[in-house]
């Protein structure tokens, strides 16, 4: 009688003491952030907990602990200017800038978190009760022309590029430019095979289709999507279309579903909001070769133009309709979650890190199982590093990363 009720206490259990239980046993990453825009202006300390109504920010280390996050890449993101010598010197700088401001910042707080450059690192700092840090570049533009920057990168502990951002490149097509290449360009297709040898990921979000097609073809490893959605939902050049969703699968991939509302629902038209935040790229130039002081002029006025001009935002329900389907078109072994934030992502109910365990509490109530949660939020991802890695062929690492 008493293993009947205990049985029966135990089927009653809440979906959110399920999930809650659930979001708190397993590995949580997420694949895809900006927070380290923050870094570069400084004044920013991670160790604080911040308020995302009064500045903006969505990811710092005791949001992540309330989240139930473990771990975040922080990317390394340029923009695309300039194809010329002087364009391609400022964008490895500035990629250069980002990661030694991601790794001064961790070193001076080993006490709450650190940098992990596999898996395995990475499981360490959880038992150690640490957050944990892995470092992306967004855009290939920062490669330049130099085959030899992407070994480079990867000393610095570099684990994945994103090969272009929106606009095309040397590298590739972004999938909101005009076509190019039809793809992946000669040096696009040496990049592909050296990042391949060098044991990086190649991130395909934002590349265009052809480009897509053009990245599996070459690669021996998998892939990864760091932050898209699925273009069956929500119809955007940003996304991937069912096909892609099953090449990927073939290829043994993983595509990170991203919370950016834009790419997990089409916007309602809102031409107030379009034409005021066109002012803003217009009086700053569309954000080029502007100095930190008038970058961060430039945000605040972006910022000033999404609260004066409010958008309505996806919900996490919207979001988990993307997993639904990716699930049922790729299989559970290829998502995971990638949430784009302080880039763009966010939703009406998941504004910060500190909101992530709302994800956990859809999937519970969906009929998700443990284990296939454990797959969706970070499982998968951390498979696919695995299997890249491995293709290595030097010392992954000599000493630490610069």
């Amino acid at each position: 009688m008493i293993l009947a009720l205990l049985g029966c206490n135990s089927e009653h259990k809440t979906p959110e003491e399920k999930a809650k239980r659930i979001h708190e046993k397993v590995f949580t990453v997420d694949s895809h952030t900006d927070s380290p825009w923050y870094l570069l202006q400084g004044g920013f300390d991670m160790d604080e907990k911040h308020d995302f109504a009064k500045d903006g920010s969505r990811l710092d280390f005791p949001r992540m602990k309330e989240g139930g996050l473990d771990a975040v890449f922080f990317a390394a993101f340029v923009g695309q200017r300039e194809r010329n010598e002087e364009g391609n010197r400022k964008a490895k700088e500035r990629v250069n800038a980002t990661i030694d401001s991601i790794h001064a910042h961790l070193a001076a707080r080993t006490q709450s978190a650190g940098i992990a450059l596999n898996p395995d690192e990475a499981y360490e700092l959880e038992k150690e009760g640490k957050r944990i840090v892995f470092i992306g570049i967004e855009n290939g533009y920062a490669i330049r022309n130099d085959i030899g920057n992407i070994e480079e990168f990867y000393r610095k502990g570099d684990r994945y590029i994103t090969l272009c951002h929106t606009k095309n490149n040397d590298i590739c097509d972004s999938s909101t430019d005009s076509t190019e290449y039809n793809g992946l360009s000669d040096f696009g297709i040496e990049v592909v095979r050296e990042m391949n040898r060098t044991g990086m990921m190649i991130d395909v979000s934002h590349i265009s289709d052809s480009s897509f097609y053009d990245v599996l073809a070459m690669t021996t490893v998998p892939v990864i999507a760091s932050h898209s959605c699925a273009r069956a939902i929500c119809d955007s050049p940003r996304n991937l279309n069912d096909d892609m969703l099953l090449q990927l699968a073939k290829n043994g991939g993983v595509i990170q579903m991203c919370i950016l509302s834009d790419y997990v629902k089409k916007p309602e038209p809102y031409p107030a909001r379009d034409s005021a935040f066109q002012s803003v790229r217009d009086k700053y130039g569309d954000f080029n070769d502007l100095t930190p002081e008038q970058e961060k002029m430039a945000w605040k006025d972006w910022d000033d133009v999404d609260s004066l001009y409010p958008r309505k935002l996806a919900t996490i329900a919207e979001t988990v309709d993307h997993i639904d389907h990716i699930v049922k078109i790729a299989g559970i072994d290829h998502v995971g979650i990638g949430t784009d934030f302080d880039g763009g992502g966010g939703l009406a109910d998941c504004e910060d890190v500190s909101q992530l365990g709302g994800i956990t509490l859809e999937l519970v109530k969906r009929g998700y199982t443990e284990n296939e949660i454990r797959k969706i939020w970070g499982g998968n991802l951390m498979r696919v590093m695995r299997e890249v890695q491995k293709a290595r062929v030097s010392n992954p690492r000599v000493g630490n990363p610069a």
